[in-house]
């Protein structure tokens, strides 16, 4: 919601403009105070129009809380604490992890509802387990990759002159024959680098997508379900194994304590040991290297 406090001078305005008419044959004195009342009202009338040009304008986020999720401050929050690891935030706020899963209507023996209806909601107040694609990469950018190579260059700069020089001397009917026929070999050269660096470029999107779409181990409705990576939702109960990537930023409900590896989030090589009562935080990304 968006309040915006407007300054509007108009009576002001007014009562500056407003100004008795003077004679021309008024004495000096008069003049005098004329001109300054004329600079005295030049200068209002800017500052006036200032203050319009640049009112001010106060913007508040008025939260709202979802209606199936009424006692979830903002879900930048929940991101915030497990990002943080803020052990007492998340005592504070939410009176620790089984205190959460009960604000996410979470069974921590059943997990979630796991209908369809269910899913939606939550994705549409704490957003879905993906992340944006980089826009895809066309024909035309190998080409122009191609075009940067120093060798082509070069060639295309060789051939351009000699076609240049050629039609000068011999004229169009016989002097682009050298330079042309540089341009027809080095061209066919350059597509075919491109379509085979477009095709290698489409090959590697699809396998990376395919690597990217792991299966995870959740529970819905209290029966264990294999679900992709990409339809996790916030709320969800995943079992992990030694080996496993955690699929999302989660808190540790139960079991025995984890090392996991933080390197490729943290950089830090050593492994982070992650139980209940000190360390419940869990990071998307991050692979489980053992259960002790």
């Amino acid at each position: 919601m968006v309040f915006q406090a407007s300054f509007h001078d108009d009576d002001m305005e007014s009562s500056l403009l407003d100004i008795p008419s003077t004679p021309l044959s008024a004495k000096p004195c008069s003049q005098k105070r004329w001109s300054k009342a004329f600079f005295t009202i030049k200068c209002s009338r800017a500052f006036s129009s200032l203050v319009q040009d640049s009112s001010d304008q106060v913007v508040i986020d008025v939260f709202e809380p979802h209606p199936h999720f009424p006692t979830i401050d903002q879900p930048v929050l929940l991101t915030h604490i497990v990002k943080k690891k803020n052990l007492g935030q998340l005592i504070a706020q939410y009176n620790g992890v089984e205190g959460l899963a009960s604000h996410l209507n979470t069974d921590l023996d059943g997990g979630i509802d796991g209908d369809a209806e269910d899913v939606s909601r939550r994705n549409q107040e704490f957003g879905s387990n993906t992340y944006p694609s980089p826009p895809a990469k066309n024909l035309f950018y190998f080409v122009f990759q191609a075009l940067r190579d120093p060798t082509a260059l070069i060639l295309l700069v060789f051939a351009a002159l000699s076609l240049g020089f050629g039609i000068k001397e011999n004229g169009l009917g016989e002097g682009w024959y050298d330079g042309g026929s540089i341009f027809v070999t080095i061209l066919p050269g350059i597509a075919v680098s491109a379509i085979r660096n477009f095709k290698k470029n489409r090959q590697f999107v699809k396998l990376s997508r395919a690597i990217s779409n792991i299966q995870v181990n959740v529970v819905r409705s209290g029966r264990r379900h294999q679900v992709s990576i990409f339809n996790v939702v916030v709320g969800e109960v995943v079992y992990l194994e030694t080996g496993d990537q955690v699929p999302a930023d989660g808190l540790f409900i139960d079991g025995h304590s984890l090392l996991v590896k933080e390197f490729s989030i943290t950089g830090e090589s050593d492994h982070v040991e992650v139980d209940l009562t000190q360390n419940p935080f869990l990071l998307s990304g991050t692979k489980v290297f053992q259960i002790l």
